[in-house]
Formats: C-alpha cells, sequence, structure tokens
C-alpha cells in the first residue's frame, strides 16, 4: 500500500484547520473520492473495451485495474502527458 506525504506550510495547516474539523481526514477523504472516480472511469473504460473487442473481463476490481492497464485501456496521466510534450 502507498503512503502519500504532503507538506504545507504553517499557514495552509491554519487555513485547513479553518476550513476542516480533522485536516488529515479531510484529505484522506479527498484523496479516497478521488481515487473511487478514476476507478470507476477506468472500469467503464474497461468494460467498453472488452466488450468491442470480445475479451473477458477480469474477476474483482483489482484484476480489473490491472487488466486496464495492461490491455493498454488506459495509461497514467503523467504518461499522457509526457507523450503531450514530447509531440511539441
Amino acid at each position: 500500500m502507498a503512503e502519500i506525504k504532503v507538506t504545507v506550510t504553517d499557514t495552509q495547516t491554519k487555513c485547513l484547520e479553518y476550513a476542516a474539523y480533522s485536516v488529515q481526514t479531510w484529505c484522506d477523504n479527498a484523496i479516497h473520492n478521488r481515487a473511487a472516480v478514476a476507478q470507476e472511469e477506468i472500469i467503464a473504460k474497461l468494460v467498453a473495451h472488452c466488450n468491442a473487442n470480445n475479451i473477458a473481463i477480469a474477476t474483482g476490481v483489482d484484476a480489473q485495474i490491472t487488466q486496464a492497464y495492461t490491455l493498454k485501456v488506459v495509461d497514467t496521466a503523467k504518461n499522457i502527458s509526457d507523450a503531450i510534450e514530447f509531440k511539441e
């Protein structure tokens, strides 16, 4: 499991404390919710790809996300961005 570290200034911490009961909980929720949205998008793309190409869909969310990357249905945002910059 990946651990993600975020560094903020003292002023940013004070601002976040104003906006949220628990800064850590707010950060956790933001990251988990964004991951859930991405998961839905990836699985939708995988299902469409597999149906269009008569490919069996892997069983379980973890396997489906892996399959989407393996089949190159999706790629990381960094890879996509780097490829666009390279073409320019």
